[in-house]
């Protein structure tokens, strides 16, 4: 009975941080503090910016979770969290976030306060600005995107100290590659979203989703084609990388088209795996690119 009351507090635990987007985040920010001090580092320095990062991603998910339990119980993909199923109260779940956010930013802080700082700007952008503009206004999607393409940047400023043009691309790699993951996934999702009343999907006057979340997908995915070509112009990769970065963005562009061509179920199921493997694989390709 231990054992399964322990499982089901793991499993709580793990839907009350959304572990798996936590995990992302340290995955990104972790690359790109290898990419950003050319694998020069220590393994207390990568357990801390891990733990650091993980830590006020799982505060930002734990208060963006108080402030929708309303509405989470209106969707068939978020019923079953803790604080819906009244598994753990409010105020208990703000402690804990406060808890988490404060140690991570200390964590951070002991980079450089630049790191620091924009760990406590990813927390409050993303859970007091993103999470009730959801409600309100399509404008929450691009402020969702910025405090999402923060754990690169946080990465990358916890080596040099301060912004860099590196810093930047990073950045704006992780902020282009979120717009097709997030329109794949508002199209997948769009009955739940709208249900509970979402106002950050564009419709059509008839209530279906409106096909410019695919011209959206299509135009960010192109833009990171741009960026690729800026880093190669400017030194930040070699023709190698180049060519191995440039052709997955290719393959990006290409199913956010088909996202476009075809808009039903298997194009965004499609466009939503591709974006799952593109972050990794981009950041593998940079890291690899560093040994050459």
């Amino acid at each position: 009975m231990a054992a399964v009351d322990s499982f089901n507090l793991l499993s709580d635990f793990c839907l009350l941080v959304k572990f798996r987007l936590s995990m992302l985040v340290v995955i990104t920010s972790i690359g790109a503090f290898y990419i950003s001090s050319g694998l020069d580092v220590t393994f207390l320095q990568v357990i801390t910016l891990g733990l650091g990062g993980f830590l006020i991603t799982a505060a930002s998910n734990i208060i963006n979770q108080v402030l929708e339990k309303d509405f989470d119980a209106l969707m068939d993909r978020t019923a079953n969290r803790p604080l819906v199923q009244n598994k753990m109260s409010s105020s208990t779940a703000v402690l804990l976030g406060g808890i988490f956010c404060l140690t991570g930013i200390t964590l951070l802080g002991m980079f450089n306060p630049v790191a620091s700082f924009f760990g406590m700007f990813a927390f409050v952008l993303y859970a007091f600005v993103y999470t009730p503009l959801k409600r309100y206004s399509r404008v929450a999607v691009f402020v969702g995107a910025i405090a999402g393409a923060m754990p690169m940047l946080i990465g990358s400023v916890a080596f040099f100290g301060g912004l860099t043009e590196l810093c930047i691309c990073l950045f704006l790699l992780q902020l282009a590659w979120q717009f097709p993951h997030f329109w794949s996934i508002a199209f997948l999702s769009y009955s739940d979203y709208d249900k509970a009343g979402f106002s950050f999907i564009p419709k059509n006057k008839n209530g279906s989703i409106n096909r410019n979340i695919a011209v959206s997908s299509m135009a960010y995915a192109a833009s990171l084609i741009l960026l690729t070509l800026y880093m190669f112009n400017f030194g930040l990769v070699s023709m190698i990388g180049f060519i191995s970065l440039m052709s997955l963005c290719l393959i990006y562009l290409f199913y956010s088209s088909q996202f476009y061509r075809y808009f039903n179920l298997n194009s965004a199921k499609n466009l939503m795996f591709s974006s799952l493997a593109f972050i990794p694989l981009a950041l593998i390709i940079l890291i690899i690119d560093i040994l050459f």
